[in-house]
C-alpha cells in the first residue's frame, strides 16, 4: 500500500510538472524542485543519530557528486519529454529502465545475467521497438528523450547499488538532494523569470508532492526490501497515463498500449530472477 501511494504521488507530481515546464523553463521548475528537496534531506539527515557529519561521510566522494548530478539532470530530461510527447508516452518508454539495469549489471556490477534474463532484456526491448513504432513512418526523434532518460536513470540505479556496497542509504539520500540541488542551482538561476501567483500554487504542491513522495519511498523501504516492492513501481505508468489523459487530453495509442505491456512483463520476469538468485 505505502508503494502505491508512493507511485500515485510520483505521477501526480510528474504531471504538475508537465503543467509548469509548459509555463516556464524547465531548469527553473527542476531547481524551485530541488530547493525544497535538499531542505527536506538536511533536516531528515541532522534529525538522525549523528547528524550531518555522518550523512557526509562516505567512502566514494566522486561517485556520489557524479550520481546525485546525474539524477538532476535526468529530471531535466523526462521532464523535457513530458511537454513534448506528453506524460503517457514519455512513461511507457521510461519503463524499459529496469531492463538497462539488468543488461548493464555485468559491465558495471560485475554481477553475472544468465540467458534468462538476457531473454527477457531482448522481449522488453521489442515492447520498446512496438512502443516507438518505427517502421509506421510515424516514428517520432522526439521519442529518444525519454529513452535518454530512461538510460541515465538505470546508470544512477547501478551506482547507486555500488556505493550501497560501503555508504549507507542515508548518505547515499544526502548526496542525490545536496548535490543535484548545487547542481540545479547552478544552471537554473541564469533562467529566473517571474513566476504568477496562481502558479506558484502549483509550485509549492510540486514541492510538497515531491517531499511527500520521497518520504513515503522512505518508509516502504523500512517496512520491506526494495525487491519485494519494485513491481509495484511500475503503477505510476497506469496513474500517469490517467492523468495525461484526463489534465492534458492525451491518447493512449494501441501500440503504446501492447508495447508498454510487454516491456513491464519483460521487467517483472527480470526483479523476479534477481530475487531467486540472490
Amino acid at each position: 500500500m505505502l508503494m502505491c501511494c508512493t507511485t500515485f504521488v510520483f505521477a501526480m507530481q510528474d504531471g504538475i510538472s508537465r503543467h509548469l515546464a509548459a509555463e516556464y523553463n524547465v531548469y527553473l521548475v527542476v531547481m524551485i524542485r530541488y530547493w525544497f528537496f535538499a531542505a527536506f534531506v538536511i533536516a531528515l539527515s541532522m534529525r538522525r543519530p549523528g547528524g550531518l557529519r555522518k550523512a557526509m561521510a562516505t567512502k566514494h566522494l566522486f561517485l556520489q557528486y557524479f550520481r546525485g548530478a546525474l539524477l538532476a539532470l535526468e529530471i531535466v530530461v523526462t521532464v523535457v519529454a513530458f511537454t513534448i510527447l506528453g506524460l503517457t508516452e514519455t512513461h511507457a518508454i521510461f519503463i524499459c529502465y529496469p531492463l538497462m539495469i539488468a543488461a548493464l549489471s555485468g559491465p558495471i556490477l560485475g554481477e553475472t545475467v544468465g540467458w534468462r534474463r538476457w531473454a527477457a532484456i531482448g522481449i522488453g526491448m521489442i515492447g520498446v521497438l512496438i512502443i516507438l513504432n518505427p517502421g509506421a513512418g510515424v516514428f517520432s526523434p522526439a521519442a529518444v528523450i525519454p529513452l535518454a532518460g530512461a538510460l541515465m536513470f538505470a546508470v544512477y540505479g547501478l551506482l547507486t547499488r555500488y556505493v550501497a556496497r560501503d555508504d549507507g542509504s542515508a548518505v547515499s539520500f544526502f548526496y542525490t538532494g545536496t548535490v543535484g540541488m548545487v547542481v540545479m542551482t547552478a544552471i537554473g538561476i541564469w533562467y529566473w523569470e517571474p513566476i504568477s501567483a496562481h502558479n506558484w500554487m502549483w509550485m509549492s504542491t510540486l514541492c510538497l508532492t515531491g517531499v511527500l513522495g520521497h518520504w513515503l519511498l522512505i518508509k516502504t523501504y523500512e517496512q520491506a526490501e526494495a525487491s519485494a516492492v519494485q513491481p509495484f513501481a511500475y503503477l505510476q505508468l497506469p496513474f500517469a497515463a490517467a492523468l495525461g489523459m484526463l489534465a492534458f487530453g492525451e491518447t493512449l495509442r494501441t501500440n503504446v498500449a501492447i508495447g508498454a505491456v510487454i516491456v513491464i512483463c519483460a521487467g517483472l520476469f527480470t526483479l523476479w530472477r534477481e530475487r531467486q538468485r540472490q
